[in-house]
């Protein structure tokens, strides 16, 4: 492929919320323009959601430093941020981590629709700030449309339930109007944003805590919430109605003692649900009165019965993916040769009207009808002629044949740096 796509990202993958929060890039218009001056891509599009920043580019050669460099500057980090969270990749890969974007399959919950919409917003965009192309236009439109029936025909966005839904979902049917209740979330990791994403989608208010305010405060201008200090909840169990926990602590935060205190305190009972691996819940809160505890294990069955239906299309899905990636590949790499086959077009049909207009005056024609004939007629044959070595040349170049492409630009007096 002789221009590069690439894919530069940071997701949840490979960094927690309050990392991921770190990269991103808060003028999207700014952003567009200092790309195009300093990345050295010639083309970029930027997807940005609660659980990644990415950009796509085109180029005919690229430098990731120069990406880096850009990208640091816009989010206003050191360049050492991106050495343990970024991820690269380029032409095929990047292609078919497109594809698996847009059909769900590289999403935190599998299947799941907002990813789509996010990603017809990111290609509207970056028209709207010219920062795309004709590469990258295609690329998204067609790895949209790609995705979008993969979904209709493989049905991986119906009937699945994250481990955060789960647990809001058994908490509504636990508690009498949760809506008016006060519910806390513990931890700003994976589970938590799953858990934040489905309590605002419902309409919930709820306040976050975790070991700093600032982290606290970072995933709730994502998520949704009101940041709480970490210490004022240990202290203060009796203020919450809900506890979701979601920690990676090595020890018990939601201790026996602390809400024996809190439910002593307040008035009504409390649930708690344990969502952390290890647990950070003692399993003896269970025994105080007026306290529903459920853990990780149990939410975690429930949720595995309702993804299996999901779960089996996935392997049928990355099939698809693995044989779509082909087609978006060659279309891809058929683009590089169009400003040939366009410049050959062209100048061929100058010489067709320059050579019309000499024979029109020889004849004398001036009978609009019979011009109208004449130059039909000369435009057929032009096309019957050109169209067939064209389309071999783009066949070429869908096939990866870089010396037809270079035979045909010597015969056609193309210039190579003007195809490259």
């Amino acid at each position: 492929m002789r221009q590069n796509i690439i894919n530069a990202r940071v997701t949840f993958r490979n960094s927690p919320i309050h990392v991921l929060e770190q990269f991103t890039i808060r003028d999207l218009e700014d952003a567009y323009e200092q790309f195009k001056k300093y990345s050295g891509l010639d083309e970029c599009v930027i997807i940005q959601t609660c659980n990644r920043i990415e950009i796509f580019g085109k180029s005919k050669k690229y430098d990731i430093e120069k990406i880096k460099k850009t990208w640091a500057s816009l989010a206003g980090l050191e360049e050492e941020a991106f050495r343990e969270n970024l991820e690269l990749v380029e032409n095929n890969e990047a292609l078919h981590h497109l594809l698996k974007l847009t059909s769900g399959l590289d999403s935190m919950v599998v299947g799941e629709e907002q990813i789509l919409g996010q990603i017809k917003n990111s290609i509207t965009s970056a028209r709207k700030a010219k920062a795309s192309g004709q590469h990258l236009n295609t690329l998204f439109d067609k790895a949209i449309r790609i995705g979008t029936r993969i979904r209709n025909t493989s049905g991986i966005g119906r009937g699945g339930i994250s481990v955060g839904s789960m647990a809001v979902k058994l908490a509504e049917e636990n508690i009498d109007e949760l809506k008016f209740k006060k519910i806390l979330v513990i931890g700003t990791g994976e589970v938590s944003t799953l858990v934040a994403k489905s309590l605002q989608r419902r309409g919930y208010d709820f306040a976050v805590t975790s070991r700093t305010l600032d982290r606290s405060k970072a995933f709730c201008e994502t998520m949704g919430g009101s940041p709480v200090k970490f210490e004022d909840v240990l202290s203060g169990f009796e203020n919450y109605d809900v506890l979701f926990v979601a920690t990676t602590a090595p020890y018990f935060l939601v201790t026996f003692d602390r809400i024996t205190k809190a439910i002593k305190e307040k008035k009504g009972g409390m649930m708690i649900l344990d969502l952390s691996n290890p647990r950070t819940v003692d399993e003896k809160v269970a025994t105080i009165g007026g306290v529903k505890l459920m853990n990780l294990d149990q939410i975690a069955e429930m949720v595995e019965k309702n993804m299996n239906a999901r779960l089996n299309k996935v392997k049928t899905v990355e099939n698809i993916i693995n044989e779509e990636v082909s087609v978006l590949e060659a279309s891809m790499k058929r683009l590089d040769v169009e400003p040939l086959v366009k410049d050959v077009f062209k100048n061929i049909d100058s010489l067709r009207v320059k050579e019309l207009e000499k024979a029109l005056q020889m004849l004398g024609e001036k009978d609009e009808k019979k011009i109208k004939i004449i130059e039909e007629l000369t435009k057929a044959v032009v096309e019957s002629i050109v169209s067939t070595p064209m389309n071999n040349i783009r066949k070429a170049s869908e096939q990866g044949d870089p010396d037809i492409i270079e035979t045909a630009s010597k015969l056609f007096g193309y210039k190579k740096n003007e195809l490259d």
